[in-house]
């Protein structure tokens, strides 16, 4: 890929890093991917908006072969996903992933939950992993109960703890599976805005999500699904304001009425 001439930054963030071609996925006879053509450019916010069952969730766990896929290809800064074992595990070190049920250790403290990741996988040093995780988790807001157990914290501090630990790998890429649907109303605020300081200090992200607010504020890109395959995909501004197809118009229309 050739460099643009406006210079460093606009070189850096233009460059593909997660490509999907030709994605198709069936569970028995049903496609929940149909030939799924996207390009993550590094530091774009993708987030993946439409109705239940459209394939978003499908497609974002695909990215890091939680999901395996029958037909096409998906590379990781320009490398095939790999299938298995300790490519497999590093790939994962790569991708960051934060699900709707927030996956901590019980048994281990927060900081142990977002510790134990860089100092197995990565190989840290105890005390530099600490270090990091102590900094992540004052980013996220929770510098302060890192000795606590999950068990003792509430589901939005659980799942910053979450991201907290995603973000000590040194990901390339955040996946978002949903990360705010099994909150509180009052929670989801506060997860959606670690959220937005993460897209504005350029983390690459794909979000699969409900929430609009997010997708209008923080998005580069707005990709809308229906049965498994993307029917639109356009700035917030234009997706929002102007949507093109009539699935687009139809969802737009329930969900922004209430």
């Amino acid at each position: 890929m050739t460099v643009t001439e406006q210079g460093g930054t606009e070189a850096a963030t233009g460059q593909p890093l997660v490509v999907l071609d030709g994605v198709n996925k069936w569970y028995g006879d049903l496609h929940v991917l149909q030939d799924i053509n996207l390009t993550i450019k590094r530091g774009e916010v993708v987030v993946v908006i439409g109705p239940s069952g459209s394939g978003k969730s499908t497609l974002c766990r695909a990215i890091n072969r939680l999901e395996t896929i029958q037909k096409g290809s998906i590379t990781l800064d320009g490398k095939p996903l790999p299938e298995e074992g300790k490519a497999l595990a590093a790939l994962r070190a790569d991708v960051g992933m934060v699900f709707q049920s927030f996956n901590l250790f019980a048994h281990k403290t927060i900081l142990q939950n977002v510790t134990l990741g860089p100092i197995k996988v990565r190989n840290m040093k105890k005390a530099e992993a600490q270090d990091r995780a102590k900094e992540l988790l004052d980013r996220v807001g929770i510098g302060h109960q890192a000795d606590k157990y999950p068990a003792q914290l509430s589901g939005g501090q659980q799942q910053r703890v979450a991201i907290a630990r995603a973000l000590a790998m040194n990901p390339k890429v955040m996946l978002f599976d949903e990360p705010t649907s099994a909150l509180d109303p009052e929670m989801i605020a506060e997860v959606l805005d670690v959220m937005v300081d993460l897209a504005k200090q350029g983390m690459t992200m794909v979000v699969v999500t409900h929430e609009m607010g997010f997708a209008r504020t923080a998005a580069d890109r707005v990709i809308f699904m229906a049965d498994g395959a993307i029917v639109e995909e356009n700035t917030p501004e234009e997706f929002f304001t102007n949507p093109q197809s009539d699935r687009a118009k139809d969802f737009l229309g329930k969900i922004l009425k209430h």
